[in-house]
Order: C-alpha cells, then structure tokens, then sequence
C-alpha cells in the first residue's frame, strides 16, 4: 500500500513542496545543477559565423531592389527622401519605399484630421450664426410648404377660369 503511495505523482509532489528543497530556488539550482542547459540552444554558440552567398560580392544577401513606379517616386519625393525625381536611382530597395509610403501615408491623416476639425469649426460657427438670425430649419419648412400652397392654389384658381 505505502509502495503505491510513494509511486503517486500528487503524494510525491506535495512532499517535494514541504521539503526544504522544494522552496528555496537556490537548493533547487545547486540540485540541477547541469541539467539547466539545453543541448539545442548550445549548437548554435559553438558554430563559426559563415557570410551568406551572394550573387553579386558587393552587394547584401537580402537586398530587396526594385525599380519604383512613377507613383512611388512621387510618394518617395513627397516622403522626403530625394529633393528632385532625377536623383532617385534606378533600383530602390523596397524597406525604403515602404517607409517612404508610411510617412506619406501618415502626413495624409494629419491632413485629413486637420481638415476634419476645420469642418467641424466651420459647421459650428455657421450653425450658431444661424440660431442667432432665427433661420432654422423648421421655419424654413414651413416658408417651403407655403409657397408650395400658394403655387397649387394660384393653379387650381387658373384651371378652374380655362375650364368654362
């Protein structure tokens, strides 16, 4: 019976846990000791650096050129990035045009945020300009309908005189 006991995981566990062992973490390294380390992790380390293969010697491994569009030459000058359209090279690696498009892309929202509350601004003051002249939208619905009115009554009046 004690044999099966000892053999459980939980009893084992909850003895481990009450032992001075089980909460000191410092017992519980000097315990492991080596067993720590990882096998895996240590190949890594012990490898000589190699320079990756190119096709080209000057140039990076993992260089993305590419020639720009005339889109994406215009967004690499409103980006900043060249001061005239001549002095950008035939082959553009792609990490600066996608920054170049975040920075435009960014500068487009400020643009549109700004004019957003200009808008804003503008739709208030001419609302308040409004309520203090009285000019409503109600009192012009009403001023609408009476005019309809009167343009039915005039044609009712002018079809009743041609109809003997």
């Amino acid at each position: 019976m004690w044999g099966r006991l000892w053999g459980r995981k939980a009893l084992v566990t909850s003895l481990w846990r009450t032992t001075a062992l089980g909460r000191d973490p410092g017992a519980q390294a000097a315990q492991r000791g080596s067993r720590t380390r990882r096998a895996l992790c240590d190949k890594a380390a012990d490898t000589p650096k190699v320079a990756p293969q190119t096709a080209s010697p000057g140039r990076s491994a993992y260089r993305n050129d590419r020639r720009p569009t005339a889109f994406e030459k215009k967004i690499l000058l409103w980006a900043g990035r060249f001061k005239k359209e001549e002095d950008i090279p035939m082959l553009v690696s792609s990490e600066v045009i996608t920054a170049a498009m975040s920075r435009v892309r960014i500068r487009v929202c400020y643009i549109t945020m700004a004019l957003t509350l200009l808008g804003c601004l503008a739709m208030i003051i001419s609302g308040k300009r409004a309520a203090r002249q009285e000019d409503t939208l109600q009192r012009r619905n009403l001023e609408k309908k009476a005019k309809w009115r009167a343009e039915a009554e005039t044609e009712l009046e002018a079809g009743a005189i041609k109809a003997p």
